[in-house]
């Protein structure tokens, strides 16, 4: 009898404890989603970006001076050059190329970005200025974050701003690190 009573509740049960799981994982997700800018228009982004802040990252340590130059191809992908200067300014200047190509036609706020074959990173636009003079690059974990500026300073309002805006997206500001620029 008592067998019968929770062979008759283990379906209830199951479906309960798929429910609760299930609402967990929206939560948790909803909690790490990232949301891309409505539209970028590529002719307008490319060119040379100075990194305001960042996440720390271990193929930018002891980086100092770091800026981007992006440049569009004929062929629709966008070749990067990455710079910066090693542990001072009169350090040597490091570089590296890679290439973007959109993923998303749509916003063309989704890139995959590569500094060596086959290995690709998510580099998503999730803020931009109206002027384009600042962007903010992230991915779809959060694990990167970029501050980049037209700019090698930013205006503290405006920093100010991006910050709150990462806040309210759920981004762990206490991990950017200012990055030093002369």
């Amino acid at each position: 009898m008592i067998f019968k009573k929770l062979s008759i509740l283990n379906p209830l049960i199951l479906s309960f404890l798929i429910f609760i799981l299930n609402g967990c994982s929206l939560i948790i997700n909803n909690q790490h989603s990232v949301n891309t800018v409505k539209y970028v228009d590529l002719s307008k982004y490319v060119g040379t970006w100075y990194e305001i802040a960042s996440y720390p990252n271990r193929f930018q340590k002891n980086c100092v001076g770091t800026k981007a130059t992006y440049t569009l191809n004929k062929e629709g992908t966008i070749e990067v050059l990455n710079e910066c200067f090693d542990k001072n300014f009169e350090g040597k200047l490091r570089s590296v190329r890679g290439k973007a190509y959109v993923v998303d036609y749509t916003t063309n706020a989704k890139l995959k970005v590569t500094f060596r074959w086959p290995f690709y990173g998510d580099y998503w636009i999730i803020d931009l200025g109206d002027n384009y003079e600042y962007a903010v690059v992230s991915g779809p974990k959060k694990k990167y974050l970029w501050i980049l500026s037209r700019t090698k300073f930013m205006d503290a309002e405006v920093f100010n701003r991006i910050i709150e805006g990462l806040k309210k997206n759920n981004f762990d500001t206490t991990k950017l690190t200012k990055t030093s620029q002369r």
